[in-house]
């Protein structure tokens, strides 16, 4: 059995963004910058790919990285996870979203060594909401956390939500989609007959452990990331880039 197993899930058809994993940034398909990424926390042995898509299979395969072909019906990527799981056993499996293409390695290590230390909780990051992130984007998942790091909720919505008018506004906190979990948790994830009611309306896959009442501990992370949820994301993400190669 392995320590730690990293996986990507990628899919084609996704319903905001078709054809997403193989969109072109400056030269490189997506899913390939999310796994260079994740090859310098986890090593080039460390994670796969896990695609329901031999087009993805191929580009992966090109570029010198392991995939594992999946089914076509997984709600979610942590679905698919489940999938990878029965195959390849590991004390610990951490998702890394195939959205992520400038994912902070060290990023990905936080949340291992978290995980290590809060065996048995789901462990997932946050960070706080940049200047150019509007909380009330529906593309944004925030979050609400304890004093204590627990994840209380995850909701598409703003939240704190402010009942009465105010000039002080709540620090809001997003999510960083990468993920750890044990099999004992992720078997429950993935046996469970669909999205829950909440994960449903939410469309946040997290949320569906809240509800099957795992404990979700979050770590903060630097936030040095765009998720690329729609086409307009790409040119922050390319935009980006740019400015670190220019040492901007």
């Amino acid at each position: 059995m392995r320590d730690f197993l990293g996986v990507i899930p990628a899919r084609f058809k996704s319903s905001r963004f078709p054809g997403k994993p193989l969109v072109d940034i400056l030269g490189l398909p997506m899913i390939i910058r999310v796994a260079q990424q994740t090859e310098k926390a986890l090593g080039k042995e460390g994670f796969v790919v896990a695609t329901d898509d031999i087009r993805i299979a191929e580009v992966v395969e090109k570029y010198g990285y392991q995939f594992i072909m999946t089914g076509d019906e997984h709600p979610t990527g942590t679905d698919r996870i489940w999938e990878v799981a029965q195959k390849i056993e590991s004390k610990i499996y951490i998702n890394i979203q195939g959205d992520e293409p400038i994912i902070d390695p060290e990023d990905i290590l936080r949340i291992l060594r978290k995980k290590e230390e809060f065996p048995n909780a789901i462990v997932n990051g946050y960070a706080p909401l940049n200047e150019n992130e509007d909380p009330h984007s529906l593309n944004i998942p925030k979050v609400a956390i304890s004093k204590s790091g627990k994840l209380m909720y995850m909701s598409r919505l703003a939240i704190p939500g402010i009942k009465s008018s105010t000039n002080t506004l709540p620090n809001y906190l997003k999510q960083v989609s990468v993920y750890a979990f044990n099999r004992i948790e992720l078997e429950a994830f993935g046996t469970h007959q669909g999205k829950s009611e909440c994960e449903s309306f939410e469309d946040i896959e997290i949320v569906r452990f809240l509800e099957l009442d795992f404990p979700v501990q979050m770590v903060e992370l630097s936030g040095n990331t765009v998720a690329v949820d729609v086409e307009d994301d790409v040119k922050m993400v390319e935009q980006y880039l740019m400015k670190k190669s220019n040492g901007v």
